[in-house]
C-alpha cells in the first residue's frame, strides 16, 4: 500500500506492532523516515514467525525536489504580521514543485542595512509572488527565507485595484493605470 510524500524525520507509525524497513529509522516510540520518498507499508510474510507490519520509505522513478540551504525560491505569500511574511515556497529555482512548502521571511531578513527600520506590511502584502534565498531549515513547520539582496525580493504585486503593478524603485511598485504607488521589497530584475 502506497501512502502520501513523505520527508526525512518524518514520523511514520509507531515503533510498537510495526518493523523499520527500507529507508527508516526507530526514535523512540516511532519509526520515521530516513529519505525523501514515499511511504509503504508492507504486509508480514506468511513462512516468518514476526507478524509485524513493515514500514519503508522508497524513492520514486522520478526526483523530487525540496528546498535546501542557500536555493533560489520563488514563493508566494499568504499573509503577513508585524514581524514576519508566512508564504508558500512554489518553484526552487525554475523547477515548479507538486506540492509547496511552508517558508517565513522574518522582519530581520527582510534587507541588510537598516534592520530596525523594516516595516513586513511595506515589504509585501499578500499575494505577492517573491523570489527569496532559503536562509535555513527553520523548524518543523517552516524554511527561514531571506529576501536581504538586491535581486531577491518582491517580483509580481498587483494593487489595491487588482492591476499588476510596475517597479520604480528598489522599494516602491506603481499602478500603470491609477498610478497608486505602493511600497514594497522590490526584486532588482537583471536586464
Amino acid at each position: 500500500m502506497t501512502d502520501s510524500l513523505v520527508c526525512p524525520g518524518d514520523k511514520l507509525s509507531q515503533a510498537v506492532g510495526h518493523t523499520a524497513g527500507k529507508g527508516t529509522y526507530v526514535k523512540g516510540q516511532h519509526i520515521c523516515a530516513a529519505i525523501l520518498g514515499k511511504k509503504q507499508l508492507k504486509p508480514p510474510a506468511q513462512d516468518i514467525a514476526d507478524q509485524s507490519v513493515t514500514v519503508e520509505v522508497v524513492r520514486g522513478g522520478e526526483q523530487t525536489s525540496v528546498p535546501k540551504e542557500g536555493d533560489i525560491v520563488t514563493a508566494k505569500v499568504t499573509k503577513i504580521n508585524t514581524r514576519m511574511a508566512v508564504v508558500d515556497i512554489l518553484c526552487i529555482g525554475q523547477k515548479a514543485l507538486e506540492d509547496s512548502f511552508n517558508g517565513i521571511i522574518r522582519q530581520q531578513d527582510v534587507r541588510v542595512t537598516e534592520i530596525d527600520k523594516v516595516q513586513i506590511m511595506q515589504s509585501f502584502r499578500p499575494g505577492d509572488i517573491v523570489r527569496a534565498q532559503v536562509l535555513s531549515l527553520g523548524d518543523a513547520r517552516s524554511y527561514y527565507l531571506t529576501t536581504a539582496q538586491t535581486h531577491l525580493g518582491v517580483v509580481y504585486a498587483k494593487s489595491i485595484a487588482g492591476n499588476p503593478m510596475v517597479p520604480i524603485s528598489w522599494q516602491e511598485m506603481q499602478c500603470p493605470s491609477t498610478l497608486a504607488k505602493e511600497f514594497r521589497k522590490v526584486a532588482k530584475v537583471a536586464t
